[in-house]
């Protein structure tokens, strides 16, 4: 696993020597057995793990990592852009199981993620924050953002996106049976994970509203 872990690390984070050196074995490969279709395979995978190796490094970290914590100590900002953003470069520390830390880096379009989607979201620096690692090889990391501060913090306010939507319609015409329902709809999905009491006293409310209606 740490042998594992080291080359996924040197591949989501080495981009540039990877094709190189993915050009150097296949080459000596198709000289070798004088197959040519082993150099040619070093485009296409040069491709893939320019898309996919920052992913592939989650999941596997995700799936055969013990959990620990870690927190950023840096972030520089660099002069390269993805997306019309700057790429950041990160330095942090890591604790391993012994209660010690080590020290790790990424940057924006290396760090490992999971849950694994379509964004980078890179926790706030001195905040720590849960990872996952590999023992024996604790520098290479995974962020479990949605189990930091900062991510439970976000799903929170996208569940809460839905019932202002819907209050805002309740507010506009408190006699709309539909926009009551909606609105109860959204309390009840958002109550089903929060335990917030004002928001349950509102659900109750909404329901004899609509009982009177009709």
């Amino acid at each position: 696993m740490v042998l594992i872990s080291k080359i996924l690390f040197f591949t989501s984070h080495h981009g540039f020597y990877t094709v190189i050196l993915l050009f150097l074995i296949l080459g000596l490969l198709s000289y070798l057995t004088k197959k040519i279709w082993f150099l040619v395979l070093a485009i296409p995978l040069s491709i893939l793990n320019g898309f996919c190796g920052q992913f592939l490094n989650a999941w596997f970290l995700n799936k055969y990592g013990v959990e620990s914590t870690a927190i950023i100590t840096s972030d520089v900002e660099t002069n390269s852009t993805l997306n019309d953003m700057y790429i950041h470069d990160y330095e942090a520390v890591v604790k391993k199981q012994d209660g010690k830390y080590i020290s790790t880096f990424f940057s924006t379009t290396s760090a490992s993620i999971y849950p694994i989607e379509n964004a980078i979201r890179i926790p706030r620096t001195e905040i720590s924050f849960p990872v996952k690692y590999i023992p024996g090889y604790e520098k290479n990391i995974v962020i479990l953002y949605n189990e930091s501060e900062e991510g439970k913090a976000l799903i929170k306010y996208s569940k809460l996106a839905p019932v202002n939507s819907a209050r805002i319609k309740y507010e506009a015409d408190r006699t709309n049976k539909v926009f009551i329902a909606e609105y109860i709809k959204a309390l009840e999905d958002y109550t089903a994970s929060y335990d917030e009491e004002s928001y349950k006293i509102k659900l109750e409310e909404l329901k004899k509203e609509l009982k009177q209606l009709k």
